[in-house]
């Protein structure tokens, strides 16, 4: 089947987006790839279709969870194989999605880079029949990046496992340096690079300096029709906000990493399906999101990074009609901005303090601990040791860039469970043990597949049906896994914190300096790039952002606030001349 066929079969789209053809024809040909694509260019269909176009599987290379769980949801909805293995799934769920890779009954395997450097997955890897590499959120590998990750310079180790498949490198946002950066430590063996330009003709950026706000934000929002999203700094300002709008007669709701799974679920859904009109939110709202119809994008506080800003400015007009990136800011924002570059990067014994509280915290032992997952709850871990919020997320950030742990997103992820014995040993064990009988029965009649697979279960379900409490369904089900008739993963919805090393003394706990002050400094310049393009009143607003990603010859864009008042000066310098016109000829 052709690339245009497996398109049309799997999306129902009659031809490529501008440039999609090119990088999926690149890819087919074996070379190595980079594809710099905006928000919402459709860059997941560049490795999806040539995938889908050759023998073998397509192992996806994606730092984040929820985008994981995303793109394998949407393409087993395709009837398209897909799995993801992440932080707090079971040995055994892992073991069987990779002895299911190795057999060729999986198209798409999805893993964060830190899985990697895990020597069972190394070992099966090399058994695996591997067509390509997509590695998503490029911009991770680059210390000149604004989101490094230090387990992304591990990636190109797979070449030597897998020499002759096509690296394909897709990021939305990457300066010229970053973009040199990730070939180089991918080890591209020859320069290929597909570049969309980061120019946005639909969109109109403007930047206004405003004590008032609120007031401007009404005025905004209710002057532009249609949806859009509020980005704002912290989960508190999320409620505040949207109860303020709510209050001025506008369909709000707020959205932060720190609500449960299924409240975030609902309030996304409920956006997306445009029951409620505005989003007011974290920086935790948006990725993989496809709403195409987002006529507004405000960010009433200053964003840390020019990168990150672009992004979250481009979920708006994505239907390529007109739409608005308004950025709010005044002197407070500045202060912030700075005050928070300085919590950044917390002093070494401030890291020494958060590492030894997270060994105390989780009981680990000096010398183990490698690669064990726990659920994470920054603020009753604070609480609980006594350590700023703020210094200690930072603390684990720079833990997290130095490799010696991965702290993942929040994602909800439902209870499973899988018989691991067959039918002659569960009714053995049934004919001994008549108590669990009823509880095995209610699980084989509601849920079908439970020998085969993994299965999502609703312990409230078993709970209706038996008459029974939840809490006696969840201690029924823990003790058939101490039976070792099944396999039981109880759902959550906290974030993941997994130590990739072995527990070190406190003393002998090291960062590396070099690479603490580069990336102090990259920081610092993405502030001063900020702060630059809010404070600038003369160069057209999308000039100025394609120029920050190397475009340096753009034209002006006509619709920005500083294009518009320019247009208005130069009518009303026209409107003048005219008068003297006038006058001069009476």
């Amino acid at each position: 089947m052709n690339i245009h066929q497996i398109l049309k079969n799997n999306w129902g789209y009659n031809s490529f987006r501008p440039l999609q053809e090119d990088i999926i024809n690149s890819v087919l040909q074996g070379h190595d790839t980079l594809a710099l694509m905006p928000t919402g260019g459709g860059k997941s269909i560049c490795f999806q279709v040539p995938a889908l176009a050759k023998e073998g599987l397509c192992l996806v290379i994606s730092p984040l969870i929820a985008l994981m769980k995303d793109q394998v949801y949407n393409l087993q909805r395709r009837k398209i194989k897909a799995e993801a293995i992440f932080s707090g799934m079971s040995k055994r769920q892992i073991e069987r999605i990779l002895d299911n890779c190795m057999l060729g009954k999986v198209k798409f395997l999805y893993v964060s880079p830190e899985r990697l450097e895990n020597q069972t997955f190394q070992a099966r890897l090399e058994n695996m029949n591997v067509s390509l590499v997509a590695i998503d959120e490029a911009h991770c590998i680059s210390q000149w990046g604004y989101d490094f990750r230090p387990s992304y310079m591990k990636i190109a180790n797979v070449k030597k496992v897998l020499p002759n498949v096509p690296f394909l490198a897709l990021t939305a946002t990457a300066t010229p340096q970053v973009e040199q950066d990730i070939q180089e430590k991918l080890h591209f063996k020859e320069q290929k690079v597909f570049k969309k330009s980061f120019k946005r003709k639909n969109l109109s950026y403007s930047v206004f300096w405003e004590e008032d706000k609120m007031r401007k934000l009404e005025h905004i929002l209710k002057r532009v029709k249609g949806c859009g999203i509020v980005y704002v700094r912290n989960r508190k300002q999320t409620q505040e906000v949207a109860e303020i709008l709510r209050k001025k007669g506008i369909r709000a709701d707020y959205y932060h990493a720190g609500l449960d799974g299924k409240k975030r679920s609902w309030k996304q859904d409920a956006w997306v399906k445009n029951n409620i009109r505005i989003m007011v939110c974290t920086n935790a709202f948006g990725m993989g999101i496809d709403k195409p119809d987002v006529r507004v994008v405000v960010h009433i506080d200053l964003p840390e990074s020019l990168e990150a800003y672009y992004q979250e400015a481009g979920r708006a007009g994505r239907d390529e009609k007109k739409a608005y990136a308004v950025l709010l800011y005044n002197e407070a924002d500045k202060i912030k901005l700075k005050d928070n570059f300085k919590n950044s990067f917390p002093t070494l014994e401030i890291i020494r303090q958060t590492y030894q509280a997270l060994g105390n915290h989780y009981q680990i032992a000096i010398g183990a601990g490698q690669y064990q997952s726990f659920n994470f709850d920054i603020r009753f871990f604070c609480q609980n040791y006594q350590l700023r919020p703020i210094l200690a997320f930072n603390s684990l950030k720079l833990l997290e860039e130095s490799g010696y742990l991965e702290l993942s997103e929040a994602v909800f992820s439902p209870s499973k469970l899988m018989f691991i014995v067959d039918r002659e040993e569960i009714y053995k064990v049934e004919v001994a043990n008549r108590n669990v009988e009823p509880y095995i029965k209610a699980i084989l009649r509601t849920y079908g597949g439970v020998f085969e697979d993994y299965i999502a279960i609703d312990e409230r379900v078993i709970a209706k049906s038996l008459r029974t409490s939840v809490e006696n369904i969840v201690q029924a089900l823990k003790v058939l896994q101490r039976y070792k008739l099944i396999d039981y993963i109880p759902q959550t919805d906290k974030p993941r914190l997994t130590f990739l090393r072995e527990r070190v003394e406190r003393k002998r706990l090291k960062l590396d300096q070099k690479l603490y002050d580069f990336r102090k400094n990259v920081r610092a310049n993405n502030i001063k790039a900020v702060i630059h393009y809010a404070d600038n009143t003369e160069k057209c607003r999308s000039q100025e952002l394609v120029a920050y990603f190397g475009e340096l010859k753009s034209t002006t864009c006509g619709v920005c606030d500083i294009c518009l008042e320019k247009k208005k000066k130069k009518t009303a310098d026209a409107d003048f001349n005219s008068l003297i016109q006038v006058v001069k000829a009476e």
